[in-house]
């Protein structure tokens, strides 16, 4: 049978975080979950019976941050989108090649709509949000239905609202501001991976609130550090201070699974090798008072010494299964304060790097211990991050010298986002900035993969915040989007910059692979229609109904939708093949198949599904197969019934149309 999806279908909507949320929960402690009028709900009885009544409070009286609309904040956050992405080919540069992706909308749709796709993907998210000086930002979130306030904003709905800053008479207050960080964030961290990290710029206005927002979001052990950047060293000479710096906050999602790479290389003295190559040692457990086997009970376990196998001369087999006459070791108890530790190693890592990255070893004291090999040539970044190459005049300098002008005020310079990106990433990381502003952090993405070879991946997201000729701040950017043929909107300076970057790059080392290009795509509502019937247009709702795809939107506007909302990468390998004179894509090598012919009869049913079934056969993938098809294509319901059946004869059961 072949299920027809409607835009209420989970398969058709961005990540529903709080039935995942629920679901965590029954598969931990299926006692809290209980049905009443409202469906699935939590019962607090059993969840204060399970912890202990003193954990469990709903009392204002609790140490924390709180203001007007915080709870409205999260509940915005939990929120599913019912939008989608439309692919831009004409926009973008290298469409076909690159990994990359450049992302016009609002970012908290966005990043909800990333959710299904890259949730546990990314390894460093940086963003350099609007401070919060009361009148320069526009992100007016609205609880009831966000897609539509944005196209209201961004002028693709008729409205009386136009795109502008936040007016005066709305003051620099926190809750403004607050309310637009902490759903962003909260969804940010979802799409972290388990080692990854967030880096968020900020100045006095708001740092001793963003501090405490990601305390809550991420936990206060997993706070990293404070960078303070000095952006502006020459000063201005007024009021009481002048100001030469502002802050940088960076986060783990969970500090024991987080590693960094050194900044800079230095001479180092090793004092072991093995076949890799020299190293030295340290202790396996974490220093951290604030990881105990309370606080992270999957951390506390023992390993287990084999006293008479040695590893070269100075170090000893370790397992995790106990064995006859193999010393039990765990984390040691702290002799200054008593507090027992955990190691810094789930299982899973441990037992991937037995006797390998880490091993058994015997201290002065006759003591077993757990130690890992470490490697590191080099320092780790500074907190305080002060020389010229970061200073704000730096980034302005740099835009200037690729648009032409001054036409972002106050950009972030390339050097300091590489550092934070070279500390935190992989050669083949994924980053995300969802503030983009002028486009820094791809220029930096490129600049780093150019110095070291990386194939790191860039996820830009920006506003497209119309820019007003008339006004004296906005003028020389709506001038220069006028001289590019673009339209007046920030997200096209990000678009051009990068570009501009991406071919002076290439320009400057032509035979390195660097990926220079961009796949763009602007947030707008679903291709599938809701049927929302009223007397007035009952026949256009009843057309709607049985046609219910929009009928300006392309089969690529279809085809990614499907690709987001079944959680695939938005750059996956595609491969196109015309069966029984029908076009039908093949997406992450047979993962996804589609066919979004406009009409399929009865004659064509079975060589179309045979056609997959031999294609599908060729491709061999490794999990199950989606294949999805225009409902309104069918003739009638022998010819999709008859393409139904065969494709489940030959094992295709996931059978769905749109």
């Amino acid at each position: 049978m072949m299920k027809k999806l409607t835009v209420k279908d989970a398969e058709t909507m961005s990540a529903n975080v709080i039935a995942d949320n629920v679901a965590r929960l029954n598969a931990l402690f299926p006692e809290l979950i209980a049905e009443g009028k409202q469906g699935v709900s939590v019962n607090v009885d059993v969840l204060k019976a399970l912890v202990g009544d003193k954990l469990v409070t709903d009392s204002d009286e609790k140490y924390g941050l709180n203001w007007h609309g915080k709870r409205q904040a999260r509940q915005l956050a939990l929120t599913p989108s019912t939008g989608t992405l439309r692919p831009c080919p004409d926009d973008s540069v290298n469409w076909d090649k690159t990994q990359n992706l450049m992302i016009e909308g609002d970012n908290l749709e966005v990043l909800k709509l990333l959710q299904k796709s890259y949730a546990g993907k990314i390894k460093v998210v940086y963003i350099d949000p609007p401070y919060n000086t009361g009148k320069d930002f526009v992100y007016p979130d609205s609880f009831q239905d966000n897609i539509k306030n944005y196209l209201e904003l961004t002028g693709q709905l008729s409205s009386g609202v136009t795109t502008t800053s936040n007016p005066e008479t709305s003051g620099r207050f926190h809750t403004v501001w607050l309310n637009m960080m902490y759903s962003r964030i909260k969804l940010a961290r979802n799409l972290l991976r388990d080692d990854g990290t967030i880096v968020i710029s900020a100045d006095d206005n708001e740092t001793h609130n963003l501090r405490r927002v990601c305390d809550e979001i991420f936990g206060e052990d997993n706070f990293i550090g404070q960078f303070v950047v000095n952006s502006s060293p020459s000063a201005i000479d007024y009021g009481h201070i002048a100001k030469m710096h502002d802050y940088a906050l960076m986060y783990a999602k969970d500090l024991a699974e987080t590693t960094s790479s050194p900044l800079e290389e230095e001479e180092k003295v090793f004092k072991y090798e093995d076949e890799i190559g020299p190293f030295n040692i340290y202790p396996l457990y974490n220093g951290n008072v604030a990881f105990n086997p309370r606080t992270r009970p999957n951390l506390f376990y023992p390993f287990y010494l084999n006293t008479t196998a040695r590893i070269g001369n100075d170090f000893y087999e370790i397992g995790l299964e106990k064995k006859k006459g193999w010393v039990e070791v765990f984390p040691v108890v702290s002799r200054k304060d008593g507090i027992q530790r955990v190691w810094r190693w789930g299982k899973e890592k441990a037992l991937g790097g037995l006797n390998k990255e880490i091993v058994g070893y015997r201290n002065e004291d006759g003591d077993f211990r757990v130690v890992q090999k470490t490697r590191h040539t080099g320092k780790v970044i500074r907190s305080l991050q002060l020389d010229k190459e970061i200073s704000t005049r730096r980034g302005t300098a740099e835009v200037e010298s690729l648009l032409g002008g001054k036409v972002f005020p106050f950009p972030k310079p390339v050097e300091l986002i590489r550092r934070f990106l070279a500390v935190g990433t992989d050669h083949d990381s994924i980053i995300l900035d969802f503030f983009a502003g002028s486009g820094t952090t791809a220029q930096a993405v490129m600049a780093l993969n150019a110095s070291d070879e990386g194939k790191r991946r860039c996820i830009l997201v920006q506003f497209p915040e119309q820019l007003s000729p008339n006004d004296g701040e906005q003028k020389v950017a709506a001038d220069f989007c006028d001289k590019i043929g673009k339209p007046r909107t920030i997200a096209e300076i990000t678009k051009e910059r990068w570009r501009r970057a991406g071919k002076r790059a290439r320009d400057e080392k032509p035979l390195f692979p660097n990926d220079i290009g961009f796949r763009v795509f602007k947030l707008s509502s679903s291709n599938i229609q809701s049927w929302e019937p009223s007397p007035e247009t009952l026949p256009e709702s009843l057309d709607a109904s049985v046609n219910h795809l929009k009928q300006d939107r392309t089969e690529k506007d279809i085809l990614y939708e499907l690709l987001l909302k079944l959680g695939l990468d938005l750059c996956v390998p595609m491969d196109e093949k015309t069966i029984a004179g029908k076009t039908v894509q093949s997406v992450g090598a047979g993962t996804l198949i589609v066919c979004l012919a406009p009409k399929i009869s009865r004659k064509d049913a079975e060589p179309l599904a045979l056609g997959i079934v031999k294609w599908h056969k060729e491709m061999a993938p490794a999990g199950e197969s989606t294949v999805v098809f225009r409902d309104s294509a069918f003739a009638d319901d022998v010819a999709k019934t008859n393409v139904a059946a065969i494709l489940e004869q030959h094992g295709l059961t996931n059978v769905r149309s749109l």
